[in-house]
């Protein structure tokens, strides 16, 4: 009895080895586990309506940050939920790379015009992103006034020196979209029938501007397009990690032509957004 419980222990384990053989192979092979894509909405309704698409979801939270994870079309998503404003965006981008080692992440929601020429339900493909928040002051004495118009933008990537007296950071910093992602926001645009979309510049900052003669300055100054709060910051984080990265934002509003705010624009937003994901992961399987 002895001599066949040690050669059934020794089949058991010859077994075992083998099997953790295959897994070690799959693991590192062609079947490795697939990079997940990361879909950014800072609030609620841009974020937990586009996660009740996904398959198979479970929550999970760090700090403050919400991320569902599901799959779509058997490729594996993560929707998160940053919150709004700079800091949180950047703080739930470096974690969702450090942890989930992400393929592309997708930035979206909704957004204030800038450019005249878009109306409310139009999207913006965020060809580039900027920060319109970093930005240096000239120097004025006591009583000479704040001139706004005179401030120059102050690029914090620039030199390991000071941002603010080195003459090479007197410039605005644009992040460029990721081509590839681009191309499969293209390639479903059609799909998208309550508005244009087209390529623009987002710029980003925690400052909320109802001014209309300010707007029209980042809009002469900056190119921009539109005007959140979260987008920069996730772009900035993202290419410090190599990650590609795109901006896709919606007019919900627009100033400039008297575009009244609708809150029905960050559900046809994602809707869109949910087009241009199942793109990418087809050609992405395509390749």
């Amino acid at each position: 009895m002895k001599k066949y419980g040690l050669l059934a222990i020794a089949a058991v384990l010859f077994l075992s080895a083998l099997a953790g053989f295959n897994f070690n192979q799959t693991a590192s092979g062609k079947e490795k586990a697939k990079q997940p894509i990361i879909i950014q909405g800072p609030m609620p309704i841009e974020a937990e309506n586009f996660a009740k698409r996904l398959k198979n979801v479970k929550e999970e939270k760090s700090g403050n940050f919400v991320f569902y994870k599901g799959t779509l079309n058997n490729y594996p998503v993560i929707v998160t939920k940053t919150g709004k404003g700079m800091e949180n965006t950047a703080a739930a981008t470096a974690i969702a790379i450090e942890k989930y080692k992400p393929a592309a992440i997708i930035n979206q929601g909704t957004s204030g015009g800038h450019d005249p020429s878009l109306n409310v339900f139009d999207i913006v493909l965020g060809k580039r992103t900027v920060n319109l928040g970093s930005l240096k002051t000239p120097h004025k004495e006591s009583n000479e006034g704040i001139h706004p118009t005179s401030w120059i933008p102050m690029d914090l990537m620039a030199s390991e020196g000071s941002a603010g007296e080195d003459p090479n950071a007197e410039k605005a910093r644009y992040f460029e979209g990721d081509a590839k992602l681009l191309k499969a926001a293209h390639a479903v645009k059609d799909k998208y029938t309550k508005g244009k979309v087209v390529e623009g510049t987002i710029g980003s900052a925690d400052v909320w501007n109802n001014e209309v003669d300010r707007i029209k300055w980042f809009h002469e100054n900056f190119g921009t397009s539109v005007e959140e709060m979260e987008g920069a910051s996730a772009a900035q984080i993202s290419k410090a990690y190599n990650v590609p990265f795109l901006g896709i934002r919606v007019l919900s509003n627009n100033k400039t032509n008297g575009g009244q705010y609708d809150p029905t624009t960050a559900a046809a937003n994602q809707d869109y957004v949910f087009e241009v994901v199942k793109q990418y992961i087809s050609m992405k399987k395509g390749k």
